[in-house]
């Protein structure tokens, strides 16, 4: 059969190439690669953790039920709140208290309600962060914002930034994963490369929540000839029209692609885990098998090596209306699996040096939508992170007595990205790339790391 570019393309790129990203071979001013080939990680202090695991609880979980106690709303239950809402807001003014029960949990006694009790087992080791405020009401806007630092601009994401700083801690493996991302509210953009060399957008493995098996085929040696073939042709293509993005992109796709078909169905394949770790995750059980699966696999992939995983529970966690079916649901799904995430990286000493966050969005009002429902709330909410040098069994920040307004030791998002920067070793105002006429950050011009949550 004749074979063409575009056929040996589309051929090698539904194999293993799949699993590759897209890149460029411009190099960046304070990124650079030593003789082997292998990128020299930015190193502005000693760092705290050596990867991030993003948990990211897509379309927001409400503060005021997981986190964030607030009695005076508890008391208040019913009654109007006692200020103006925010613009653009269709709840009406009356408070809703949480129907879940709060209680201490561990040593430091940190305030949680029953909703996602196998997380409150770790509390100890996490700090929750219940001051975080942002922009943008809509999902689009701060779905854009956690994972890229814009809710307006195409700007590259948190992983990009990270993996044009530190490069893979494998050389067969790439440095940026997004494990089941959504397909809505931006999509490719939450974890792309905007003007960064396109290498540095993540290598994609499922989408909307879902991963199957995740598992990959090994290539037998005649389809590996393919890989050959495509550079060859790129290559030629390259001496007889100069380079450009797209074609340096494509080579290192395939580049990364053949390497990878040596490693990668190893590390993807869970297989290989005993059934005591499958269990600890909630695999083969059917409600939270899908999401255990993705966060095994980001515990596989951290311990090769890659420095930045995203793992989606897909669009779940809005409920403007049936609060609490829909919140049970989605903490039934992913409870289990992120405290067995927990666990495993304690177990394997792989904690300590690993930041865990998770979080949404933003959170949920604390008045209610509908008969039963919270509309969205970037005004204040929590998130949690763990691991990587992260001060355990604290909170920091605080919201109104309802729960609605950040208003002490606030954290903006720009503020959560420097801080996960400065575990990494990495000063984020330190870490730029030029590009149009400027020097751009992934904090743009703002931004605080948060010293009081990390460990001195």
């Amino acid at each position: 059969m004749k074979l063409n570019r575009r056929d040996c393309l589309v051929q090698s790129t539904w194999t293993t190439g799949a699993l590759a990203v897209t890149a460029s071979a411009m190099p960046a001013s304070n990124v650079w690669a030593n003789d082997s080939g292998v990128q020299t990680p930015v190193q502005h202090h000693a760092a705290k953790a050596k990867r991030v695991i993003f948990l990211f609880m897509h379309g927001g979980p409400s503060h005021v039920d997981t986190f964030d106690y607030k009695p005076r709303l508890i008391a208040d239950n019913g009654k109007d709140l006692p200020f103006e809402l925010p613009p653009q807001i269709s709840a009406k003014p009356t408070l809703l208290a949480s129907p879940w029960k709060w209680s201490q949990h561990g040593e430091a006694g940190l305030w949680a309600t029953d909703l996602l009790p196998e997380m409150n087992k770790h509390l100890d080791s996490l700090c929750v962060v219940r001051s975080m405020h942002t922009r943008g009401q809509s999902h689009g806007q701060a779905v854009g914002m956690v994972n890229t630092g814009s809710d307006n601009f195409v700007r590259p994401s948190v992983g990009a930034w990270i993996s044009y700083a530190l490069g893979a801690g494998h050389p067969d493996l790439p440095a940026h994963v997004a494990i089941a991302p959504a397909t809505a509210h931006g999509g490719p953009r939450n974890y792309g490369a905007a003007f960064l060399p396109a290498k540095h957008q993540a290598t994609v493995v499922g989408k909307n929540g879902q991963i199957g098996d995740g598992k990959i085929a090994y290539l037998d040696a005649a389809e590996g000839y393919q890989f050959d073939l495509v550079n060859q042709i790129n290559r030629g293509h390259v001496q007889s029209a100069g380079r450009d993005r797209a074609t340096d992109g494509a080579i290192e796709a395939v580049d990364l692609a053949n390497r990878m078909r040596g490693t990668a169905p190893e590390v993807m394949d869970l297989s290989e885990e005993t059934e005591a770790t499958k269990k600890l995750y909630g695999i083969d059980e059917k409600t939270t098998d899908s999401f255990g699966r993705s966060c095994l696999m980001a515990r596989r992939l951290a311990e090769s090596g890659v420095r930045f995983i995203t793992v989606s529970s897909g669009q779940v966690w809005d409920q403007h209306g049936n609060l609490k079916n829909g919140h049970q649901k989605n903490a039934a799904k992913t409870d289990l699996p992120i405290a067995g995430l927990f666990a495993d990286l304690k177990q394997r000493g792989l904690w300590e040096d690993t930041l865990v966050v998770w979080g949404g969005e933003f959170g949920r009002t604390p008045v209610v939508q509908g008969s039963n429902g919270r509309d969205h709330n970037p005004q204040g909410f929590s998130m949690v992170l763990g691991g990587g040098g992260i001060r355990g069994g604290i909170t920091y920040g605080e919201t109104d007595d309802y729960g609605y307004y950040a208003v002490r030791d606030r954290v903006h998002m720009h503020d959560l990205h420097a801080t996960m920067l400065h575990q990494l070793g990495i000063d984020h105002e330190c870490l730029t790339y030029p590009y149009a006429g400027r020097d751009f950050r992934l904090t743009d011009v703002h931004g605080r790391v948060v010293g009081e949550i990390v460990e001195s």
